[in-house]
């Protein structure tokens, strides 16, 4: 249980001074992390990891806006990098927590931050090691900036973009685009967001479930569709593996919501931001049998296949539409969107 505020209730420029203030500052964060925090207040934290690979990620939040509805930045820094660890076949376990405040933020919405970071790693069962606050004027953040680094072990062999090959089945473990809905709706007064949730959770359980009952090989490689959505993940295998890959657009699961507020944004799904979406490429025998897997899990019922690799004389990704025609996705030289995460 977190300890109740003493000092000045907003953040202010001395809880980066690195004396009393920051001291307090740093016990109201530790109190409230609470179990998933393990570090000794050292300079650097002391882990004991199985000997043999680790997996090692690392990613900075600046999440615009830091709380929104069924979220916010802290959630989404523990998944995203989680996700990140969990995808390359590692089991992530611990996390480091850095973080960037502005002065005038509540105490009250940092420590609701802090809470939501802890919810997210016991669900992913990571803990958090060390950390690091920083504290800068009014204007030079938007609020809360988050950076964090993960270490995972690999207890299996590791999943890779070089070994998709032609034949493979491209699954999504769910819908795309929600996320960028969701956000842009509170953002720009839309009114979608309790229609369209963000798909924010950490995917480390729905991979390790279907890992376990698939065979070794069965899924070749997977990403999270993050940043650039969908066609940026297609795009990378494409250059990855020098193979073209196809999907059909009548099979893309795009919530009617998601649709409607795309079409008015003037935006393509498939290039909206996700953050508990995976892509996975997956050997084509195997293509029923990891679809049962994944549906059987929470974050997965929606899942569905939405194409196929194929080898060409060129890596390209295309769009096949209903009446079987098909055109290239080209890759954005930018963002459709102004920076959400």
């Amino acid at each position: 249980m977190a300890r109740s505020v003493t000092g000045p209730d907003e953040v202010v420029l001395d809880h980066g001074s690195g004396a009393k203030l920051s001291h307090e500052l740093v016990s109201l964060i530790v109190d409230t992390l609470g179990d998933v925090y393990i570090g000794e207040m050292e300079d650097s934290a002391m882990l004991s990891v199985p000997v043999g690979r680790i997996a090692m990620t690392t990613d900075s939040f600046v999440v615009d806006p830091p709380f929104f509805g069924n979220g916010d930045i802290g959630k989404i820094a523990v998944c995203g990098t989680v996700n990140d660890l969990a995808v390359v076949g590692a089991r992530p376990l611990y996390l480091t927590l850095g973080m960037i405040l502005e002065t005038g933020l509540p105490i009250s919405r940092l420590l609701r931050v802090v809470a939501s970071i802890r919810e997210a790693a016991l669900e992913a069962g990571v803990q958090i090691v060390c950390g690091d606050t920083k504290v800068v004027r009014k204007g030079e953040v938007d609020q809360i900036y988050l950076n964090t680094a993960g270490i995972g072990v690999f207890e299996r062999e590791p999943l890779r973009m070089r070994d998709v090959r032609p034949g493979d089945r491209v699954i999504l473990s769910g819908s795309i685009g929600n996320h960028t809905v969701h956000l842009l709706s509170i953002r720009e007064g839309l009114g979608f967001e309790q229609r369209v949730l963000s798909d924010c959770a950490p995917l480390n359980g729905l991979l390790e479930e279907l890992l376990a009952a698939t065979a070794a090989g069965a899924v070749r490689s997977v990403r999270d569709v993050t940043r650039g959505g969908l066609a940026a993940v297609l795009h990378e295998y494409a250059q990855a593996s020098g193979l073209t890959i196809r999907v059909e657009q009548d099979r893309l699961p795009i919530q009617f919501e998601t649709v409607m507020a795309t079409d008015m944004l003037g935006i393509n799904a498939i290039h909206a931001a996700n953050e508990g979406c995976l892509c996975l490429f997956v050997a084509p025998e195997a293509e029923q049998e990891v679809l049962a897997a994944l549906r059987s899990h929470r974050y997965g019922g929606d899942a569905v296949a939405i194409g196929e690799v194929t080898a060409t004389a060129e890596p390209v990704v295309l769009m096949r539409d209903g009446d079987g025609r098909d055109s290239v996705i080209e890759e954005l030289q930018g963002s459709e969107l102004p920076r959400l995460c």
